[in-house]
């Protein structure tokens, strides 16, 4: 959930020019190649929530004519699994060498989420970093934790060099790195550089051909997954208290939780646990979807038996299922 950078010196021109990028630019994707501007592994610690808007209109596609974008979404969201993992600390990269353009670094982490709105209001990028790279090629990189820029204007980075750390700074929910590459001061998604606006194929990628497999697009993801001791909410998700709390043999309670992304109308979903008697002890049946979710909680659980729990291997399924067709699934176990 972001937006330009938006006060003097980072306002740059209505979406409206994604049209230009999209559909009337000569194909220079050997102009700039681009690494991975989050120090993360695409797929485990870090997941794309979104990706730019290709459509003109009203309405919102991806590269892929699919659902991973909202209206005039100008770049790509590369998501952390949660608060947690932000805190830690995840690095922000030049996706590129070049030159520092612009940069803010003293926006509020969670103003957002606090204030709403009109707390970031010509800030939506939060704290940031503009780079200029030849042959009219930028790239910008928003929402990093406060104090965490490392760079100033005028400065030279090579790619791959920290320029900060991931954060929830200006206009996000979840964080996140919102990245955009503009060619000639119109956005381009680097995922498909070139690709004309009726197309759901074709187009350049301007990442690394090392990284492109990783990279390769995924419908659904699951961001978080595990077992802890009593009812799940989105909250001790984010900020990690769920995973920490491993069930033990004296819990009193073992649930099972998912947290997907990506997940669209019409998909149904199932959370089982069975005992290490391959008994079901608890399961979640979700009905299909009325509309698509950028992310959806999912738990199952039981409260200890009068007995005590068996010891051995507990096991939990989950499975999102459309047409008939399991289209995501987990497994994961817990030893007692």
């Amino acid at each position: 959930m972001s937006r330009r950078m938006g006060c003097a010196g980072f306002l740059y021109r209505a979406f409206a020019a994604l049209a230009l990028a999209v559909a009337g630019f000569p194909a220079h994707a050997q102009s700039i190649q681009l690494a991975l501007p989050v120090a993360c592994e695409p797929g485990r610690t870090c997941y794309i929530q979104n990706y730019t808007d290709l459509d003109p209109s009203r309405s919102a596609r991806d590269y892929k004519c699919g659902t991973l974008t909202y209206d005039d979404h100008n770049g790509t969201d590369f998501r952390l699994p949660s608060l947690a993992v932000q805190k830690a600390g995840v690095d922000v990269r030049a996706a590129a060498g070049g030159r520092i353009l612009r940069t803010r670094n003293d926006a509020a982490d969670g103003a957002f989420t606090k204030s709403g709105r009109e707390a970031v209001r010509e800030a939506e990028c939060g704290n940031g970093v503009v780079i200029e790279h030849p042959e009219q090629w930028e790239t910008q990189y928003c929402h990093l934790a406060a104090g965490s820029v490392l760079v100033k204007p005028g400065d030279k980075v090579d790619l791959g060099q920290p320029i900060g750390r991931v954060g929830l700074s200006g206009l996000t929910e979840y964080p996140h790195l919102h990245f955009t590459v503009r060619h000639n001061g119109a956005v381009v998604d680097p995922f498909a550089y070139g690709v004309r606006p009726e197309s759901c194929e074709g187009g350049q990628s301007l990442w690394l051909a090392a990284l492109r497999p990783k990279l390769e697009y995924q419908e659904r993801a699951i961001l978080n997954a595990g077992f802890t001791t009593g009812p799940v909410t989105m909250e001790l998700i984010e900020d990690g208290s769920a995973e920490s709390q491993k069930p033990s043999a004296g819990s009193m309670a073992i649930v099972a939780f998912v947290r997907a992304i990506g997940l669209k109308a019409g998909d149904a979903q199932w959370l089982v646990i069975k005992d290490p008697l391959d008994s079901v002890i608890a399961e979640n049946r979700s009905p299909p979807l009325q509309a698509n979710k950028a992310q959806f909680m999912l738990f199952a659980g039981k409260k200890r038996p009068p007995g005590g729990w068996e010891r051995g291997s507990y096991k939990a399924t989950y499975v999102v299922e459309r047409d008939g067709q399991i289209v995501l699934r987990k497994d994961l176990e817990l030893m007692l």
